[in-house]
């Protein structure tokens, strides 16, 4: 789409007579500079459902089900804004959505609209087409006022010692527009240490967005959040969602989704900052950034922050607090070092290292359900078969399965004794008593973050606080023993805070 620029306005040339086409009209992004949006009418009479699809987003034209004429007519009363999607400078391009400004992710396509070659963004296309034609259009009218006269949460539970500690922490950090990070072991109840800032946020009249990096944390967490704040909408944002257009004072999203927000939030809680694929992609973390207000709180939550953000921590430079301890008092699982030999030998031909046969035979005879991590998917096929021989219900999971969530399931119900995985599961799962094994620990797969993540199946109800956890190795590495290290780490502190009994 092409935009004049008169008196100050951007035209689109859709909306201007056939005859008064400017020889200068252009693709938004090759307007070097953009008017100033126009200022505020207020006496006009803006359309409130513009209003609730539009506040906090930066949407295209083809997600806005109103047609151009009400999109500009708002414009030009100083309701919306229109921003450029690419940005051009020195030839180089910028996706002002995603960040991305790496050369093989942009591409150039006819476009019918502006009749040009357009570039567009192929990082973000998932999440519609934006290009050197399409501006972004946001809401700059009225914001939506966020409503509280009671207190929204309704929690009847109790905090433990570490849990209350940091929840207070979470509250001032809300209270003052302040980050914070809550390092919180595995299985510590980071979940409930946010129900009380939430509350604050939304008694203050502040918006708040949950996001995770996985979808299926975010339908864990969706229904656990809306049974606590019963009478407030929440909005359960992830990919083929049907709350892609709530306006909502809570919305729980995957950070895919936050592509579409602009300065919406006064408060984000990012759940599990270290999760592939938001630890490893800049266009996540740009986006997470955007989706922020200019001033406004940001809740770090992770049970494995890297060595970088554990350095800034113990120099003063990250405000955070730590919740060493499990809510049951009983001390982490720490993972026993087994060495098996050249385990990739065996199972190439099908077969399992003695010790792991050994293992797994044990669980099988005690009844004892339990998860054995592989590095690759072919590895766990191959030695399937051997192990049905051995119980025929016994499975495999892993990323790319489509009866994953099935197979989950089962193995909650019991159903299934023994799992084989990828670290598809190392973390967002919870099965009450569970033995845990890696098998070919010191692979690159198994990284410090990985190896405690795992670690953390294991012990995470208060009826079964112990369980077994073992890494398989043909040879230790860096990983595996600060992985150990941390686990110890944290149980000597919950010790010396007096956070565990045993």
């Amino acid at each position: 789409m092409k935009f004049s620029c008169k008196n100050g306005i951007l035209i689109p040339d859709q909306l201007s007579p056939s005859q008064e086409h400017s020889s200068d009209s252009l693709p938004i992004s090759k307007i070097e500079t953009l008017p100033q949006a126009p200022p505020m009418n207020l006496h006009y009479s803006y359309n409130k459902d513009l209003q609730q699809l539009l506040s906090g987003k930066q949407l295209l034209l083809d997600d806005i089900p109103f047609s151009l004429q009400d999109i500009q007519s708002h414009y030009e009363n100083g309701y919306l804004s229109y921003r450029k999607s690419i940005m051009i400078e020195k030839n180089k391009y910028t996706c002002v959505r995603c960040g991305n400004q790496q050369k093989h992710l942009f591409a150039a396509f006819p476009c019918a609209r502006c009749g040009e070659n357009c570039v567009y963004c192929r990082k973000c296309i998932m999440m519609g087409r934006t290009s050197t034609c399409s501006p972004l259009i946001s809401w700059r009218g009225p914001d939506i006022p966020i409503e509280c006269n009671e207190p929204p949460l309704h929690w009847t539970g109790t905090l433990s010692t570490g849990q209350g500690l940091a929840s207070k922490a979470v509250v001032e950090a809300v209270q003052n527009t302040k980050s914070l990070l809550v390092w919180a072991v595995c299985g510590a109840g980071k979940t409930e240490v946010l129900f009380n800032g939430i509350n604050t946020a939304l008694l203050e009249g502040k918006r708040v967005c949950l996001a995770t990096p996985r979808t299926d944390v975010v339908l864990e967490l969706s229904p656990r959040l809306k049974k606590v704040f019963p009478d407030i909408a929440v909005a359960t944002l992830y990919g083929g969602s049907e709350d892609r257009h709530l306006y909502a004072p809570l919305t729980i999203a995957t950070t895919h989704q936050l592509l579409r927000f602009y300065h919406a939030f006064d408060v984000v809680i990012l759940d599990e900052v270290d999760a592939f694929p938001y630890s490893v992609e800049e266009a996540l973390q740009y986006c997470v950034e955007q989706a922020r207000k200019r001033v406004s709180s940001m809740i770090y939550l992770t049970a494995t922050p890297d060595e970088k953000w554990r350095k800034e921590c113990k120099k003063g430079k990250r405000s955070y607090v730590t919740i060493p301890a499990r809510f049951h008092r009983y001390s982490l699982p720490v993972p026993r070092f087994v060495w098996c030999g050249n385990w990739q030998k065996p199972l190439n031909k099908g077969k399992l290292p003695a010790n792991v046969h050994k293992w797994i035979t044990e669980r099988i005879h005690d009844n004892q359900q339990a998860l054995l991590f592989f590095p690759r998917i072919e590895l766990m096929e191959k030695v399937l078969p051997l192990l049905k021989t051995i119980h025929p219900k016994i499975e495999t999971v892993h990323a790319e399965d489509p009866k994953r969530k099935e197979k989950v399931q089962a193995m909650r119900n019991k159903e299934i004794p023994i799992l084989l995985t990828t670290t598809i599961l190392e973390r967002g799962v919870t099965f009450p008593k569970l033995d845990v094994a890696v098998i070919g620990a010191e692979d690159r797969i198994f990284t410090e973050s990985a190896l405690v993540q795992i670690a953390g199946r294991v012990g995470r109800s208060s009826d079964f606080p112990s369980g077994d956890i073992t890494f398989f190795h043909y040879g230790k590495t860096d990983s595996m023993v600060k992985a150990r290290r941390q686990i110890l780490s944290m149980n000597k502190e919950a010790r010396g805070r007096g956070l565990i009994d045993d």
